[in-house]
C-alpha cells in the first residue's frame, strides 16, 4: 500500500472517532454529578429588548400645550373699535378680559353704570346658584286643610310646573300637577270626605306686591311680565310650551289645573270636588298628603338664561331671598342678589338693582360687573356657578341668539356663548369666546341711549364678539 493511501485512511479513522466522541460526551455529562455552578454571568441586553418601565410620551404630543401667543391690545382694540361702529343715537360701553389671567385687554368706558336689560339675569343666576346651590329643588305639596273636607295646595317656589304627569327629564313640567293629584287622591279616604271636596291655595310664601313698582306700566300691560307668585305653570304662561301670553293670575291658574286633575283622580270613588278654588293659608304642621319636586336650581337658572325668561328670574330671586333669611319680596330678592355678588367679590361700585329680570329701567350695572360675573361662571372657584354655562345661548344656534350672528358677524356663529339684553333704548351682550389660539375672552357690551331700531347697535355688538372668536390678536 502506498504512503498516500495510508495517510488518507488515517484521516478517515480520526473523523470517525470524532463523530463517536460527541454522543459519548453527552452521555457522560448526564451521568456525572458536576460541581454547583457559580453565579451566572451578567448579560448586557440591548435597551430596545428590555421590558419597558413606563410609557413614553407620544412623539407628537407635549405634556402641556404651548402657551397662546401674547395679545396685542392695540391690534385687538383697533378691530373692536371698527366692529362697534354703527349709525344712530346712543353709544356702547365695553370691557374684554382674558379669562385665565383676568388681564383687561380692551376697555371702552367699561366702569360706567348702565341699564343692562336682560344681562341682569346673569347676576340673578350667579346669586341664586352660589347661595342655594345648583342641586337645590322646590317642593309643591298637598296638605290637609283646617276646615272639613278641604285640601290645600301649598306653593313652594316652582314656577315651571306642568299640568300633566311629571316629566323627570324636562325642566318645564319636571313636576306635574296630575302626578301630584293622583298621589294625593290615594291618601284621601271616603270616610274623611263624605261631602264635596274643597281645594284651597296657599301661596303665602312670597310677601309684598305681586307687581314690581319699578316696572313700567306699559311693559306690564304689554304682557312682558305677570303677577309674581310662588307657584305657576309653564313660567306663568297659558301655553304649555312656555311661550305666548301670561295668565292673569298664574298662581290661581296652577291651582285650578290641580283641582281639575284631582277631580278626575277621585271621580271613580264618588267624591266630588268643588269647582271654585279659594286662597287660604295652611297650618304649618298640616299633614302632607303628597308632594312633587321641581327641576334643580341649576336647571331652572339655565332655562331662565337660555330663554331670557322674566317670570322665572323673578321667582328665583324671591326664592333666593327666602334662602337668605329675607322676606320673599322684590326688595328681599334684590338685596339677596347684591349680598351674594359681594360674597363672590364682584365689584359693586355704582351697582343698583331694582329687579331680577332686567325689565326695570332703574337698574344700573357696568360692563365690568357683567364681565366679572361671567368670569366667575366660567372660571371662578364656586363650582355651583358652572351650572349656568349650559344656559348661555350659542351664537346663531340656540336660545335668544338663534337667528343672530349673520352677515359681518357670521364668523362668531357657533363659537360665541352669551346672554342677550334688549329694551327699547338698550341692547347688551355678555359672555365669552375662545380664539383659535386658545385665549378665552370674557366680554360685555352695553349700548344705552338708543332711538328707533335697536338693530344697528345689536349687529355691532355681534360683530365685536365675532372679532374675539376669530382674533389672532398679534
Amino acid at each position: 500500500m502506498s504512503r498516500g493511501w495510508r495517510a488518507f485512511t488515517s484521516l478517515l479513522l480520526v473523523a470517525a472517532f470524532a463523530l463517536l466522541a460527541v454522543p459519548v460526551g453527552l452521555n457522560l455529562a448526564q451521568a456525572v454529578e458536576w460541581p454547583a455552578a457559580g453565579p451566572e454571568p451578567v448579560v448586557s441586553t440591548p435597551a430596545a429588548q428590555q421590558a419597558p418601565r413606563g410609557l413614553s410620551a407620544a412623539p407628537l404630543l407635549e405634556a402641556e400645550p404651548p402657551a397662546a401667543p401674547a395679545i396685542d391690545s392695540k391690534v385687538l382694540g383697533k378691530a373692536l373699535d371698527e366692529a362697534l361702529k354703527y349709525d344712530g343715537a346712543g353709544d356702547i360701553t365695553a370691557i374684554v378680559t382674558e379669562a385665565s389671567s383676568g388681564e383687561v385687554v380692551y376697555d371702552r368706558g367699561g366702569s360706567e353704570p348702565r341699564v343692562p336689560a336682560s344681562n341682569m339675569k346673569l347676576l340673578t343666576a350667579a346669586a341664586a346658584l352660589s347661595t342655594m346651590g345648583a342641586d337645590a329643588r322646590f317642593s309643591t305639596e298637598v296638605v290637609r286643610g283646617t276646615s272639613p273636607g278641604a285640601v290645600v295646595l301649598r306653593a313652594g317656589g316652582d314656577a315651571l310646573l306642568g299640568a300633566g304627569e311629571s316629566k323627570p327629564d324636562e325642566v318645564r313640567g319636571h313636576a306635574g300637577l296630575q302626578t301630584l293629584a293622583e298621589a294625593a287622591a290615594k291618601r284621601i279616604g271616603t270616610d274623611d270626605y263624605r261631602g264635596s271636596l274643597k281645594v284651597q291655595l296657599d301661596d303665602s310664601a312670597f310677601a309684598g306686591p305681586v307687581i314690581n313698582p319699578a316696572w313700567a306700566a306699559a311693559d306690564v300691560q304689554a304682557g312682558e311680565i305677570a303677577p309674581i307668585h310662588p307657584i305657576a305653570l309653564h313660567g306663568g304662561r297659558v301655553r304649555s310650551d312656555g311661550t305666548g301670553a301670561y295668565a292673569p293670575d298664574p298662581g290661581l291658574a296652577a291651582a285650578q289645573a290641580f283641582r281639575d286633575a284631582l277631580a278626575e283622580a277621585v271621580a271613580d270613588r264618588g267624591i266630588k270636588v268643588e269647582a271654585e278654588v279659594e286662597r287660604r293659608d295652611a297650618a304649618d304642621d298640616a299633614p302632607v298628603l303628597a308632594a312633587v319636586e321641581s327641576a334643580t336650581v341649576g336647571a331652572q337658572a339655565n332655562y331662565m338664561l337660555l330663554h331670557s325668561d322674566n317670570y322665572v328670574a323673578e321667582v328665583l330671586a324671591r326664592n333666593l331671598a327666602l334662602a337668605s333669611g329675607k322676606p320673599g319680596s322684590f326688595g328681599g330678592g334684590t338685596e339677596a342678589i347684591k349680598e351674594a355678588l359681594a360674597q363672590l367679590e364682584i365689584p359693586l361700585d355704582g351697582l343698583l338693582i331694582t329687579d331680577a329680570c332686567g325689565l326695570s329701567l332703574g337698574n344700573r350695572v357696568s360692563a365690568v360687573q357683567i364681565a366679572a360675573v361671567v368670569r366667575e361662571i366660567t372660571s371662578g372657584s364656586n363650582v355651583h356657578l358652572r351650572a349656568a354655562l349650559d344656559g348661555l345661548p350659542v351664537a346663531g344656534l340656540s336660545g335668544t341668539l338663534d337667528g343672530r350672528f349673520t352677515g359681518g358677524a357670521a364668523g362668531g356663529a357657533g363659537l360665541v356663548r352669551a346672554k342677550t339684553g334688549t329694551l327699547n333704548a338698550v341692547t347688551s351682550l355678555g359672555g365669552y369666546a375662545v380664539s383659535p389660539e386658545g385665549h378665552m375672552f370674557i366680554f360685555a357690551f352695553v349700548a344705552n341711549g338708543l332711538q328707533g331700531s335697536a338693530e344697528p347697535p345689536r349687529a355691532a355688538v355681534d360683530r365685536a364678539a365675532a372679532v374675539l372668536a376669530g382674533c389672532g390678536c398679534r
